[in-house]
């Protein structure tokens, strides 16, 4: 279990580097006027993937969880994965990226990266992380309730994070 637990504090760590950048960029944001949406489940989002990486440990930890060997390692890839996904959405939108529903009127909706193909291409690395990073060493039960919390948090998210967009100007073709 020590490399999964590197991998999980691995994440870990990515996780407060994002948590950086989302608060440098909410200063940018709010200098610019930014508005923020979506307070009152910003909260419930934090707890949930924080939630996620203590579920990983403890779940191995504790059920005595085996590392399945196939599964495992392709679930590391999807992992890797996802985290190349995230870190493509926080390139692709610059100071515009957030933990955070904060959007800058008069700027123009990103259409750029992953977003000429996806609306939420984010949202795709978080679930495809959340169920794989349990998964990489058997952590089922773990992967299956944060998925399904995730998926209900996602629905509350989506629509907060679209009727925010809904008042930007359509194009700004970034890559």
């Amino acid at each position: 279990m020590t490399w999964y637990t590197a991998l999980v504090l691995a994440v870990a760590a990515e996780r407060l580097a994002e948590l950086v950048v989302a608060r440098r960029n909410t200063r940018w944001s709010l200098a610019r006027g930014g508005v923020e949406s979506g307070r009152g489940h910003y909260p419930a989002m934090v707890a949930l993937h924080t939630a996620l990486l203590a579920g990983c440990l403890a779940e191995v930890r504790f059920a005595e969880r085996p590392f399945p060997p196939v599964l495992g390692w392709v679930m590391v890839a999807v992992v890797v994965a996802a985290q190349a996904l995230r870190w493509w959405c926080i390139r692709t939108l610059g100071p515009r990226w957030n933990t955070r529903v904060i959007v800058v009127p008069g700027l123009p909706r990103v259409t750029g990266g992953p977003y000429r193909w996806l609306s939420h291409p984010n949202y795709v690395a978080v679930a495809a992380e959340g169920l794989a990073l349990p998964l990489v060493h058997g952590a089922w039960l773990t992967a299956l309730v944060f998925t399904a919390l995730n998926a209900a948090l996602m629905v509350v998210r989506i629509r907060c994070e679209d009727g925010a967009l809904a008042s930007l100007p359509a194009v700004d073709a970034r890559a």
